[in-house]
Formats: structure tokens, sequence, C-alpha cells
């Protein structure tokens, strides 16, 4: 839990540095990343909200995913994980947002996907060029909570490097 608190402030550092907010966008982590980073006491200055869209439905309601993006890639792809973090981003109205969409297990994965593929997007606010969204596919291994661990610490790592 040290290392997740120690990355977690890392952010926040970053965040308050830039006078920023941010935003989160989960799937298989259903709420894992939110609940670190509000863990830390004063997570409201720069943690603004948290969508957890497990279903479909969901990505399409509360982020804006078109469903022809999930039917044509999955909803375990990198175009619906940028569709959910710009999502996340616009609504919010942040200067950043993260979303993960990804294959826990222990059940539910294919040859393509395979079980702890998880999909990341981050969307940053960039000075006089609107927002960038970059988006990287992991695989992970061991149980469901250890890939869904393993997902939260790099979502945040990665965002941490990104904002340097």
């Amino acid at each position: 839990m040290k290392n997740n608190l120690a990355l977690a402030q890392m952010l926040a550092s970053s965040l308050i540095s830039k006078g920023w907010n941010l935003a989160l966008a989960e799937s298989c982590t259903g709420g894992l990343v939110c609940a670190t980073l509000t863990d830390l006491a004063g997570s409201s200055d720069w943690f603004e909200r948290g969508y957890i869209t497990y279903s479909n439905q969901a990505k399409s309601e509360c982020l804006g995913v078109a469903p022809e993006l999930i039917e044509s890639y999955g909803a375990v792809s990198e175009p619906v994980a940028k569709a959910m973090a710009e999502g996340a981003q616009k609504n919010a109205g942040v200067n950043a947002a993260i979303s993960i969409t990804g294959i826990a297990g222990p059940a539910g994965g294919s040859t393509e996907k395979p079980v702890g593929t998880v999909c990341f997007g981050w969307t940053i606010q960039k000075e006089n060029l609107g927002n960038a969204t970059i988006c990287k596919t992991r695989l992970f291994s061991g149980d469901r909570q250890a890939i869904r661990e393993q997902a939260r610490d790099y979502a945040l790592s990665e965002l941490i490097e990104l904002l340097k």
C-alpha cells in the first residue's frame, strides 16, 4: 500500500504544481485508482471525479464512447480507451484524465486478448495546442486483484511521466 500512496502523492504534487485537476474513467479496475487517489487527505484540491463505466452502455452514456467504436474494436482496445479518456476529460472539465479498460479475469479472455490485457488512455491539456491523448496496451499477469493493482500502478506512473 505504501508504494501506491507514494505514486498518488507524486501525482498529486505534480498536479498541484500545475494547478491542474484530474478525472478517471475506470472499467476493469472498478474504482481502484480513484480509491487510491482519495486515500490522500486533500485530494479534493486536484481530483475532480471518477467514472466507473464497467458496461459498454455506461461507456457510451457517461463518456460518449460511440457504440460503433465498441462494436468495431471491442471494449478492451486503444480506440475505446482513447474515447474514454477524452470523454472523461471533456465531461469533467479537467486538465488531465486517465482511462483503463481491460480483462482482469479469471474468465473473459481470448486468443487475441488474453486475461491480463489492459488498454490505457491519458489525455492531457497541452499549452496552446488543445489536448493530446496517448494510448498504450499492456499484458499483466497474476490473479484478478494482481492485474487490477498492476493496472492502477501503471496508469499512475505513466501520467506522472507525461506531466514532467
